[in-house]
């Protein structure tokens, strides 16, 4: 009988294991290998012992990210990701809901070991959570994009302190990385919502995609390109790698652009993920391939810290 119940226990275990895998399941591919990678390639990372301690930071923020936004509508999971533990039936929305409530505060605690500065990006991503999900910023296109967009320049800071030699601050070049995959992510985030469009109808959400059909497609289309050409020159990436990325960013959006089914979109997601994480590797080849007797690569950078930090905006007055 013991052998028994400690057998069924263990198995429970696994299944509710599994269970808060599924959350962020969807989210490997778009947001917790990215954002390692980011926080590794722009930190620099100080030594592999925090590449674990990094990976939990991030996938906890977006566990309890995912957590908010499943508990609210899962009508539309249903339709558009039916695998996800509550339209699977793996979990109430009751218990996900004590579940989210739970993490938040562990969130919090786990980045008081670190610094301040941690335990406020960990408060800010939650501020923008419950905007997001609570508030209904996600209804308007505008707003949900804006928000998404600030949540990931949270998560990359954080992760970036977690995986530095010193968790209190960011180097200039973590913070215009930062700075810049919030722009990137900003015009482009609605690729992940082309698939999606059946599902945000039933939910009376109002995408990029559903607002603007055709821009939305363009705008991707020809932004990718040009971002991957935009980044390379940034991050003073060499010529070959540079015609690579770029070329990449014309298959990636050719594929939204041509290809509008429903599957065709899914897949065309999955090559925009692995654009996504190949695009934080950028600020990592600048770290790890220039040294500081190069001044043509530091300038442009301090150039476009200026830009977008608005320094040199300021100094017209």
């Amino acid at each position: 009988m013991t052998v028994q119940h400690s057998y069924l226990r263990l198995s429970d275990i696994r299944y509710h294991l599994y269970t808060i895998f599924l959350f962020t399941k969807n989210d490997i591919l778009t947001a917790i290998i990215p954002v390692t990678l980011f926080a590794i390639a722009s930190a620099p990372l100080c030594s592999p012992i925090h590449i674990l301690p990094t990976i939990f930071w991030i996938w906890l923020h977006i566990l309890q990210f995912d957590l908010a936004n499943q508990i609210k509508a899962p009508e539309e999971d249903k339709v558009n990701k039916p695998s996800r533990p509550i339209p699977a039936e793996r979990i109430t929305v009751r218990n996900a809901t004590i579940l989210r409530y739970l993490i938040a505060p562990l969130c919090l605690v786990y980045s008081s070991l670190y610094s301040i500065q941690l335990v406020f990006a960990s408060l800010e991503m939650q501020l923008f959570t419950f905007w997001y999900n609570e508030l209904d910023g996600d209804k308007n296109w505008l707003s949900k994009n804006a928000i998404l967009a600030l949540m990931y320049g949270c998560v990359e800071f954080g992760g970036t302190l977690v995986a530095s030699c010193d968790p209190s601050k960011v180097s200039q070049t973590g913070k215009l990385a930062v700075q810049l995959t919030i722009a990137v992510f900003t015009s482009t985030v609605h690729c992940q919502d082309f698939k999606d469009v059946e599902g945000d109808r039933l939910t009376s959400r109002c995408t990029v995609p559903m607002m603007f059909p055709i821009a939305s497609r363009l705008v991707v289309g020809l932004g990718l390109p040009i971002w991957s050409f935009l980044l390379c020159c940034i991050w003073d990436v060499d010529w070959f790698c540079t015609i690579a990325f770029v070329m990449y960013g014309c298959f990636v959006g050719g594929r939204f652009l041509c290809l509008r089914t429903r599957d065709a979109d899914k897949r065309s997601c999955k090559y925009y993920s692995v654009w996504f994480s190949l695009h934080h590797l950028l600020p990592g080849y600048w770290n790890y391939f220039h040294d500081s007797n190069e001044t043509r690569g530091g300038e442009l950078l301090e150039q476009t810290w200026e830009l977008f930090s608005g320094t040199s905006l300021l100094k017209v007055f």
